[in-house]
């Protein structure tokens, strides 16, 4: 027989966690923490905080301490345990798309999920009260094109507005089309450090998504400076451009090619003010 005492303590335990800026919690941290609870109270403890509304599993055997603001609003921030999980998970990762985007000041369109980038095997979309992530997997994580933002429960890695533009090219389809993508990349592009255009974005990123920014940026966007950073980085490194849809998924016969870009613009790119 498990007494509420017993619940009570764990939630206590919980609670302190909250107290020290700490928002999620591993089993293996509780076990550690009370050694003297058995794995059936414990197990009985989480299903009742859970039920309670007080944690809320986020992966297997990885728990957030949902706080009475979260739990009446019935949103939760990814922001707050993304870095917490990723260090659980032991997976390098980064912040991309449009959450990125925002954190650089884009307030354009709030993003209604979570990207995150990170390494092989996949990790399923994590979809729970409020909130969805979705990851994408690379064969690498370009560290040198990362940066670290305070948070209220620590910092997160993010990508650099260059990278963020590139990933928003590169993985349009996810976030509602090119037009979206550009409407952001309007609002980063004065924010891109020429510097930042530099060869590990070869390291990290497929031309084709190099020519597609750069041609966004100069035909569309009027960003001429920073296009031209692109076209140079692109030339001095001997890279061919071969010639690509705007518009991957859409077909090419009838429309025009951008000779510098090596583009074929089969879509109309229209960005909203």
């Amino acid at each position: 027989m498990i007494h509420d005492d017993q619940i009570k303590h764990i939630e206590d335990w919980t609670e302190k966690l909250l107290s020290i800026g700490k928002s999620s919690f591993s089993l293996a941290e509780l076990k550690e923490a009370l050694p003297q609870k058995t794995h059936s109270a414990i197990k009985l403890a989480l299903l009742r905080l859970s039920k309670k509304k007080k944690i809320l599993s986020i992966h297997k055997g990885y728990y957030l301490i949902t706080n009475p603001q979260q739990a009446s609003q019935g949103r939760i921030q990814p922001s707050l345990f993304v870095d917490n999980l990723m260090k659980y998970l032991n997976r390098d990762y980064y912040v991309g798309m449009l959450n990125a985007a925002a954190f650089h000041g884009s307030s354009h369109q709030q993003p209604q999920e979570f990207y995150i980038f990170t390494t092989f095997p996949v990790l399923r979309p994590t979809a729970k009260n409020g909130f969805k992530i979705n990851y994408i997997s690379r064969k690498s994580i370009p560290f040198g094109l990362l940066e670290n933002k305070k948070t209220e429960t620590g910092y997160l890695k993010i990508s650099k507005p260059i990278q963020t533009a590139i990933d928003l090219i590169q993985f349009e389809t996810r976030i509602g089309g090119l037009n979206r993508a550009s409407t952001v990349i309007n609002e980063l592009a004065e924010t891109i450090k020429p510097i930042d255009v530099s060869s590990s974005l070869l390291d990290s990123s497929p031309v084709t998504a190099l020519q597609r920014l750069g041609y966004i940026l100069e035909k569309e966007l009027e960003f001429k400076g920073l296009a031209d950073e692109i076209y140079k980085l692109l030339v001095e490194n001997n890279k061919t451009l071969f010639r690509i849809p705007l518009k991957a998924s859409k077909a090419i016969k009838g429309f025009h090619s951008d000779e510098r870009w090596k583009v074929i613009v089969n879509t109309k790119i229209e960005v909203d003010e």
